[in-house]
């Protein structure tokens, strides 16, 4: 297994809405001055990123990464240095603790900013969602996603089965449901971007559902409400968010490339659909590889 640490990046390797900026203020006031900032601590972007913000995020979250979940890192050279790419994952827990691991991870060891897309209903939780915009949540639509991966050339992180995969049972753990109608392939194709496949094992033992409760998550207005062991062991005040110290392993895949043409209207459904299943499948036997090959939940 190879580990990188992270290294500053170059002013002029920065992309573009990270590079130097002219102050809006001083713009206005005294023409065409220049300010120049630390691509890496600017202020907030068009997304609602803050990197001064997520760099604290970073800092609070690395003990939790490297003590707690012990995150290891297979194959993360195949992820791309520069340009876009369209990261996809499996999705577990009932407050999935697979993106932050994931973004941390890539930020940390090859120092890119990694956009996580995901419902809007994110976006809408008082307090959460301004959080969840300042250290790099996207809503998942269609058009951010082009932005992110085409014009800008970053990466930009999915999870296919959305809520249907942190809201499954611990009985069904790794198991993956169906990626959707394939629309993250279909992004990736019209971006012009590869789609890099991860396989992550932890995440089903950290926080494991052990029953759903519709008619709350009804009444609450939330896609679903589970009970974890975590919230009968440490109560209702600690157990939504104390996760068990499994270990977590991310395999990357080989990224998959579409030889199409990208920024088109529209893309072959049956194509997109056959390749979306073929990810998800191989996806899918990298888990049962890695699980057969784990000897301990909480030491790998």
């Amino acid at each position: 297994m190879e580990t990188r640490t992270a290294s500053p990046i170059p002013a002029d390797a920065a992309p573009a809405h990270l590079r130097p900026i002219r102050s809006g203020d001083q713009a206005g006031a005294e023409g065409a001055q220049h300010v120049l900032r630390d691509p890496r601590r600017s202020d907030v972007d068009e997304w609602g990123r803050s990197e001064h913000m997520r760099s604290i995020a970073r800092r609070i979250y690395d003990p939790l990464y490297r003590h707690w979940f012990r995150a290891e890192w297979e194959g993360l050279e195949k992820i791309p240095a520069t340009g876009g790419a369209l990261l996809v994952a499996n999705h577990a827990g009932a407050i999935p603790s697979d993106a932050p691991v994931i973004m941390h991870g890539i930020e940390e060891e090859l120092g890119r900013p990694v956009y996580g897309m995901a419902d809007y209903f994110f976006r809408t939780v008082p307090v959460v969602g301004t959080l969840w915009s300042r250290t790099g949540g996207v809503p998942a639509h269609p058009d951010n996603a082009y932005r992110i991966l085409h014009d800008q050339q970053q990466l930009a992180l999915v999870f296919p089965e959305g809520a249907k995969g942190p809201s499954k049972t611990y009985s069904d753990r790794y198991r993956l449901r169906r990626f959707g109608r394939g629309g993250f392939v279909e992004i990736a194709m019209r971006s012009g971007v590869p789609v890099v496949p991860l396989a992550v094992v932890g995440a089903e033992e950290s926080m494991p559902v052990l029953f759903r409760l519709p008619s709350v998550a009804k009444a609450l207005g939330v896609p679903y409400f589970p009970v974890t062991a975590n919230l009968l062991m440490f109560g209702p005040l600690v157990g939504p968010v104390a996760y068990f110290p499994a270990k977590f392993k991310i395999r990357v895949l080989d990224p998959v490339r579409f030889d199409v043409l990208d920024s088109q209207e529209r893309y072959s459904k049956s194509r997109v659909m056959d390749e979306a299943e073929r990810i998800r499948s191989r996806i899918q036997d990298a888990l049962h590889d890695m699980l057969r090959e784990r000897r301990s939940v909480w030491f790998g």
